[in-house]
C-alpha cells in the first residue's frame, strides 16, 4: 500500500507551497519561460509537420491524425493571441482561410472536429477584434472564420439525424455516416456540443445547431439509472447502455463539463439542474475520502477504485460552482500524485497507490494546470502557483526534444513517445501561462495593451470582452457577451427605445408591448407612427444583458439563491 506515503508527501507539499509567495517579477519570469516554452513547440510544427494535424516530436515530421485540418495550427490560433503575438495570429487566420477545406473525403471524429476545430475557430473568430484584424461590419455576427466554424458545424450534422437525436460518434465530411457506422459512442461524445453549437445559432442566427445539441442533451438525459448515474458507453439507436462504470473521467468528463459552462454562458436552468441532480448521484456514489471512483450504474457498486488524469478537471468545475471545500480537498488528493510521478499517468489505483499496467503515460495533459488556474483564481492561495512551477519544470526535463515536446510514454522510466498532441498548444501552454498572469483579459483585466473591453455589433452599440470567458473543453475561450449581441440585444434594444419614445411623449399612457412577426422579430414600424421618420437611439449605453441570474467571480446565482 502506497497511501501513506502519499499522506505523509501530501502534508509536505502543502506546507512547503503554502510558504512561499510568488512576486509579480517570479511570475512575469515564468510566463516569459511559458511563452519560450511555447515557441519552441510551435515553431517546430511549423517547420517540421505543417500542413499535417500534428508534430512527431522524435522523429521531426508530422502526421494526420483527426481529419487531416492542420489541427495544430487551428488549435493553437488562440494561443498565439493570449500570449500577445497580434502579427502571426493574423498571418495562421490568413493561412487557414486559404488552405483550410471541409469538404473531403475523410472521416473524421464528431466530438475531437467540434471541440478542437468548431471551438477553435470560433474562438479566434470572437478575439479578431483584439487581435487587430480587418472586421466585416457587423461583427460580431459576421465574419470570414466564423464562416468556417459553420462550415465545419454544417459536416457534423448527418451525425445527428438518428432516432434518438444523439449522436454517432463518426462522421466522414463528404458522405455523412457510413452504413456501417457503430451505433456505440461515448457519453461525452454525445453531450459535449452546446457550447459551440449554441454560439454558432447565437452569432449566425441559425437555431440549427442549437437544436440538435439540446435534443441529444435532454435523449442522454432520460437514460439515467434509478440512481441517477450515467455509463461510460450507449448505443445511440437503442439507448441501451453497453459500458456501465459511472464516473467523472475519460468517456465522461466533458459531459459534465458542459451541463455547468452551458448553464453559466446560456444562464439556462435546466442545463444548471440537470448538472445538479447528477452531482448529487456522483457525490453520494462514487466519492470516497475526496476521490472518485468508478461505480456500476445502477447499483453504485464500486467496479473501478482509480483515478484517471482526464478526472483532473473535476476541481476547477467545482471551483465555478463555488464548491471550494471540495474542490481544495480532492486538487490536494491529484496534486500528491503528481509529485510521485512528475505528472499525472492516465490511470492511477488509488489502493495500490501507483500506475496502472499498460495506462502509465502521460501525454502532457492540461487537467490539473486547468484546476489550478480556476482555484488560484477562487482562492489566490499560491499553492496552485507551485503546481504550475512543477508542471514547467517536469515538462521541460521530461518531455522536451529537439524538436518539440513529446507525450511520455511511460512516467515510471520517462519514456516517449513520438507524438506532440494538438492540446498542448491550445491547453496546456494557455492554462499554465494564465495561471502566472491573473490580471489577462481573459481574466477580466487589460495587461495585453487594448483596454479590458471593447464594441462590437453594426453599430458598436454591444460591449464584449469585459470578462466572463467561457473556455470549452479544448480551453478555447467563448465571450457571452457576443451571444447576447447577435441574439438578443436588437430585441432588447427596440424595446428600450419604444418604451422611450412612448415615455417622452407628453400625455403617454401605458401601452403594451409591441407585437413580434410570426419569425420573433419586431416588426420595423410598431414603434413609429405613419409617416414618422426612425430617430437614433436615445441610449448609446449598451443593455445589461445577464438581467435574470448572474455569474460572478465564477458562482451561478439563480433566482431562488
Amino acid at each position: 500500500m502506497r497511501a501513506p506515503v502519499c499522506a505523509a508527501l501530501l502534508v509536505w507539499v502543502l506546507t512547503d507551497a503554502a510558504a512561499r509567495q510568488f512576486s509579480e517579477e517570479e511570475m512575469a519570469a515564468f510566463r516569459q519561460r511559458i511563452k519560450s516554452m511555447f515557441y519552441h513547440a510551435y515553431n517546430s510544427y511549423l517547420d517540421y509537420a505543417f500542413p499535417y494535424d500534428e508534430l512527431r516530436p522524435l522523429t521531426c515530421d508530422g502526421q494526420d491524425t483527426w481529419g487531416s485540418f492542420s489541427l495544430t495550427l487551428i488549435d493553437a490560433l488562440d494561443t498565439l493571441l493570449v500570449l500577445g503575438n497580434h502579427t502571426e495570429f493574423q498571418r495562421v487566420a490568413s493561412i487557414l482561410q486559404d488552405t483550410v477545406d471541409f469538404d473531403i473525403d475523410v472521416n473524421a471524429s464528431v466530438f475531437e472536429t467540434n471541440i478542437r476545430v468548431v471551438g477553435g475557430l470560433l474562438s479566434a473568430h470572437l478575439l479578431a477584434k483584439r487581435a487587430g484584424m480587418e472586421l466585416e461590419p457587423g461583427w460580431p455576427c459576421s465574419g470570414p472564420l466564423l464562416r468556417m466554424a459553420e462550415d465545419a458545424a454544417r459536416k457534423l450534422l448527418p451525425a445527428f439525424e438518428t432516432p434518438t437525436g444523439m449522436p454517432y460518434g463518426t462522421v466522414n465530411l463528404l458522405r455523412g455516416v457510413s452504413p456501417t457506422e457503430t451505433p456505440v459512442t461515448c457519453t461525452a461524445g454525445v453531450g459535449t456540443f452546446i457550447l459551440e453549437f449554441a454560439t454558432l445559432s447565437r452569432l449566425t442566427g441559425d437555431p440549427t445547431f442549437e437544436n440538435v445539441a439540446r435534443r441529444a442533451l435532454r435523449a442522454l438525459w432520460k437514460t439515467r439509472s434509478d440512481i441517477g448515474l450515467v455509463g461510460n458507453h450507449i448505443d445511440i439507436v437503442s439507448t441501451k447502455w453497453v459500458a456501465q462504470d459511472a464516473g467523472i473521467g475519460a468517456g465522461v468528463d466533458s459531459y459534465f463539463e458542459y451541463l455547468v459552462k452551458g448553464a453559466v454562458m446560456l444562464q439556462d436552468e435546466e442545463l444548471l439542474s440537470m448538472f445538479q441532480a447528477y452531482d448529487r448521484a456522483i457525490q453520494n456514489y462514487t466519492r470516497f475520502d475526496d476521490w472518485y471512483l468508478w461505480v456500476q450504474m445502477h447499483k453504485g457498486t464500486v467496479s473501478m477504485p482509480i483515478f484517471q488524469s482526464l478526472e483532473a478537471f473535476w476541481p476547477g468545475l467545482q471551483s465555478l460552482l463555488g464548491n471550494l471545500d471540495s474542490a481544495v480537498r480532492t486538487f490536494q488528493n491529484y496534486y500528491s500524485v503528481w509529485r510521485q510521478f512528475g505528472g499525472l499517468p492516465e490511470f492511477y489505483s488509488i489502493p495500490q497507490g501507483y500506475t496502472v499496467d499498460k495506462r502509465e503515460g502521460y501525454p502532457l495533459r492540461p487537467e490539473l494546470i486547468e484546476s489550478a488556474m480556476y482555484l488560484f483564481r477562487a482562492t489566490g492561495d499560491h499553492t496552485y502557483l507551485q503546481l504550475g512551477v512543477d508542471a514547467l519544470e517536469s515538462i521541460e526535463k521530461i518531455a522536451k526534444t529537439p524538436c518539440g515536446y513529446a507525450s511520455v510514454k511511460d512516467l515510471r522510466d520517462h519514456q516517449l513517445d513520438n507524438r506532440m498532441e494538438s492540446f498542448f498548444l491550445a491547453e496546456t501552454i494557455k492554462y499554465l501561462y494564465l495561471l502566472f498572469d491573473p490580471t489577462h483579459f481573459l481574466h477580466g483585466g487589460g495587461t495585453e495593451g487594448d483596454g479590458s473591453w471593447e464594441e462590437g455589433g453594426e453599430a458598436g452599440e454591444c460591449v464584449l470582452g469585459a470578462g466572463g470567458f467561457i473556455f470549452n473543453t479544448e480551453a478555447h475561450p467563448l465571450d457571452p457577451a457576443a451571444l447576447y449581441c447577435c441574439g438578443r440585444h436588437d430585441q432588447d434594444r427596440q424595446e428600450l427605445q419604444d418604451i422611450l419614445l412612448t415615455l417622452s411623449q407628453p400625455g403617454s399612457q401605458s401601452k403594451p408591448p409591441p407585437k413580434q412577426t410570426e419569425g420573433g422579430s419586431q416588426s420595423e414600424s410598431i414603434a413609429l407612427k405613419p409617416g414618422e421618420k426612425k430617430t437614433p437611439p436615445l441610449l448609446s449605453c449598451p443593455v445589461q444583458p445577464f438581467s435574470a441570474r448572474l455569474s460572478i467571480l465564477g458562482q451561478v446565482f439563480t433566482d431562488d439563491t
